[in-house]
């Protein structure tokens, strides 16, 4: 292994990209919503006194309190009585204080949004539909309506016209941990989006959904879409929002890297907590296969706060630091392996106790390279991508790419006196 004193000098020049996407522009989703309301109540009938259970997940979504402030707000005028329920699966630990908790640290409470929080772990079994049983949440399923509030976007492990919304969200959200753990575990066996898109259309056509809120984000991650849709047409509009989330998926411009260095990871940011969608590769048997980018190594650097000590995803990577390994909630992570029947996501990778090791480590374990020819990316986080670091060896990958513009100072990765490294997002160890 290379001394902490040889490493720089094994490192490549670097260059700052920057991807110049089409963004579409924000929107102002109160006005959205209020806009599409009245389209809404043609649709479907709000009864006044009518008991109504927003449903809202664990995800960090950018205007989430806004949407389902107004949401709450326009439920209350038609003389409804909304509340709050968690739509997260297993996630704040499987409990519901633990989902409260989330739903808090999201901006979720009844100061918030206007309407009390309420959760439970029970569920109602709901029958089957071709062969795959169905749960409910107690409280929802109590309720007089049902209304799903979530962003839509690619989903981590499977692919199919719905993948992360309302759909998913009525499934595996309101399965809470009975329904997500079997879910996830028939996938083992059986196609995951089958299962998924079964049983979600399945349960708003058994249950009594009256609308979704489906959201999109940009590659800034502002809202950029906004649809209100009465349950019989969710599919068709969540369908339609999933193919604009597509095209605003941030990925990495280069196609094959030795080694990706990852500043960050956590639920917050993808609940695989290392985008699958970006780095092209999934440890979980059933996780779909993508053909890029191509990821030698995986080292990543730290845990965000944001994460609540889940590091569901960790075994994607190759090498990790032990202040992330510190950070990590092993009920937490295990509780949410298990759930997902992946115990391969929580697999600790090499670690080490500085950066610099830890990209010594790295390089041993590569093809045989030049330091012309190495290909490292650096990025901050698998979500935000508009600004990357590569290595020279990396830029033929850039050829004829009019949507990334690389910097032509070379840069080069630095170390502080302690070993770690430097982040050029952050300016940060």
């Amino acid at each position: 292994m290379k001394t902490p004193g040889q490493i720089e000098k094994d490192l490549p020049p670097m260059r700052v990209l920057r991807q110049r996407a089409s963004v579409p522009p924000p929107v102002d989703v109160a006005g959205e919503i209020e806009r599409q309301w009245e389209t809404l109540r043609k649709k479907v009938e709000l009864k006044p006194g009518l008991s109504v259970a927003v449903a809202v997940g664990s995800r960090g979504i950018t205007d989430l309190s806004t949407a389902v402030r107004e949401v709450v707000k326009r439920l209350k005028e038609a003389g409804m009585e909304p509340f709050i329920t968690p739509a997260m699966g297993s996630h704040g630990g499987a409990a519901a204080e633990g989902q409260m908790e989330v739903l808090r640290l999201r901006g979720i409470t009844e100061e918030t949004v206007g309407a009390p929080v309420k959760a439970t772990m029970e569920v109602v079994p709901m029958g089957e539909a071709d062969g795959i049983p169905l749960f409910l949440d107690r409280l929802a399923h109590e309720a007089g309506g049902i209304v799903l509030v979530n962003r839509i976007k690619p989903h981590t492990n499977f692919v199919g016209p719905t993948e992360s919304g309302l759909i998913k969200m009525m499934a595996i959200g309101l399965g809470n941990q009975v329904g997500a753990e079997h879910y996830h575990r028939l996938s083992v066996i059986k196609d995951q989006y089958r299962i998924i898109s079964t049983a979600g259309k399945e349960l708003i056509r058994r249950a009594r959904v009256l609308f979704g809120v489906g959201l999109v984000e940009n590659q800034d991650h502002r809202t950029c879409m906004v649809r209100v849709a009465p349950a019989g047409e969710i599919e068709e509009v969540e369908s339609g929002l999933l193919k604009a989330a597509r095209a605003c998926l941030p990925l990495i411009p280069v196609d094959e890297i030795d080694l990706l260095i990852v500043d960050e990871m956590g639920k917050d940011i993808s609940g695989e907590g290392i985008d699958p969608n970006v780095v092209g590769r999934d440890v979980c048997a059933y996780g779909a296969k993508r053909p890029v980018p191509q990821v030698t190594r995986i080292f990543v650097r730290d845990l965000t706060d944001g994460s609540e000590g889940s590091a569901l995803g960790i075994g994607q990577a190759d090498f990790t630091l032990k202040r992330l390994v510190d950070k990590m909630d092993f009920k937490v992570t295990a509780i949410n392996c298990l759930t997902s029947c992946c115990p391969e996501s929580g697999k600790i990778p090499l670690t080490y106790e500085t950066d610099r090791e830890a990209v010594a480590a790295a390089l041993m374990t590569l093809r045989p390279y030049s330091l012309e020819d190495l290909r490292i990316v650096h990025i901050k986080n698998t979500l935000e991508l508009n600004t990357l670091w590569a290595s020279e060896g990396c830029l033929k990958d850039l050829e004829g790419r009019s949507n990334v513009e690389v910097g032509k100072e070379r840069v080069f990765m630095k170390f502080d006196s302690s070993g770690y490294l430097i982040s050029p997002f952050t300016g940060r160890c």
